[in-house]
């Protein structure tokens, strides 16, 4: 087996001291050394294949270069999974380790799990939900440095990165009534989470600031059974689709909860003999491409910046640990916009 190569060795090479050699390496600020120097450290240290000790540094730094994602069902969904790989490639850009544990939920997996990952010594965690809700943090990552990803809490001392729901729900009804929509209908879950409170707030808001009147009779809540899941919610999509759309008024135009409701309001359209977007027009929210890009025709809808939201997560979490003790202020409960995402399922409206 090859020797390991150490620090005395890129000295020996460079002509320079042990100690010269670590403040260059470790990127000591301070320390003087020459720019030949420093190159030349460098490149000896690139010629013999020098690879720092993780372990021996992050006893010197009280760091394990290592952090990591405690999720409920993230690991299983694949839109939300987006969120792991922004959280994962910022946090290799950083040269730190994200480590994942998925809990299914599993309350007394999520204790032992969180209490593993802090006999390790990560340097922070990021506790992440498959969907926008609030959390209580556990009382064990009080003293660690975290980052809710995906959720709040209700104590604003907690640091957050969420979608903005309510500039997402803007966005979509925008576009409705950018094309002439003025009756514009709302399929909705009657379930008290930010998601349902921010995107309704958007709609009307876009209705105020169009000169459209609210009518509370355009919005159906309809109950996904079991709650949020693709075959649950494509059932209540249909079912509140159905219901305006076979109302004395129909509206002109729907915008949906989520992208799967979406999908049962298309069918909802077709058993009446309604086509998107001639008749039509329908809007989504996720951006869940199987189910977007499987439909005809495909579904306009708003994304949900999951890629963004973990990277941003650990920027946050970087901070964190860079100032320990420092307390969180407003810029720490961040929401990302939402972009829309126009594709073929919304027209003008037809003449009723």
């Amino acid at each position: 087996m090859a020797r390991r190569i150490g620090i005395k060795d890129v000295a020996a090479a460079a002509g320079v001291s042990t100690a010269t050699v670590s403040h260059i390496l470790n990127g000591v600020e301070g320390k003087r050394a020459s720019a030949e120097t420093r190159q030349r450290v460098l490149q000896v240290a690139e010629e013999l294949g020098y690879a720092p000790n993780g372990l021996a540094r992050g006893l010197r730094t009280q760091r394990s270069q290592t952090i990591a994602l405690i999720s409920d069902e993230i690991a299983t969904t694949p839109h939300a999974g987006r969120m792991i790989l922004g959280a994962q490639e910022a946090a290799a850009a950083e040269g730190l380790v994200l480590l994942l544990v998925n809990t299914s939920g599993d309350a007394e997996l999520e204790r032992t799990s969180i209490e593993m990952l802090l006999q390790r010594q990560v340097d922070g965690v990021l506790y992440a939900a498959m969907y926008h809700r609030v959390v209580e943090l556990p009382e064990s990552l009080r003293s660690t440095p975290t980052v809710l990803l995906d959720a709040r809490s209700a104590d604003p001392a907690v640091p957050s990165v969420v979608p903005d729901e309510v500039q997402g729900g803007y966005a979509a009804v925008r576009e409705l009534l950018d094309h002439g929509h003025r009756r514009i209908g709302v399929t909705v879950q009657p379930v008290d989470l930010p998601a349902r409170q921010g995107r309704l707030e958007g709609y009307r808001r876009a209705l105020a600031e169009a000169g459209v009147a609210y009518d509370p009779s355009l919005v159906a809540d309809e109950t996904a059974v079991p709650f949020n899941t693709v075959g649950g919610d494509v059932d209540a999509g249909y079912r509140a689709a159905r219901r305006l759309l076979t109302a004395e008024h129909r509206p002109t135009a729907l915008f949906c909860f989520n992208d799967r409701m979406a999908a049962g309001a298309y069918r909802a359209a077709a058993e009446l003999g309604l086509s998107v977007p001639g008749d039509l027009s329908v809007i989504g929210f996720d951006n869940q491409e199987l189910v977007c890009e499987s439909v005809h025709p495909q579904l306009s809808t708003v994304r949900l910046p999951h890629y963004e939201m973990g990277a941003r997560a650990v920027a946050q979490l970087l901070a964190l640990t860079k100032t320990p003790g420092r307390p969180p202020g407003p810029d720490t409960q961040e929401k990302l916009l939402c972009p829309l995402v126009a594709r073929a399922s919304v027209a003008p409206p037809p003449r009723l």
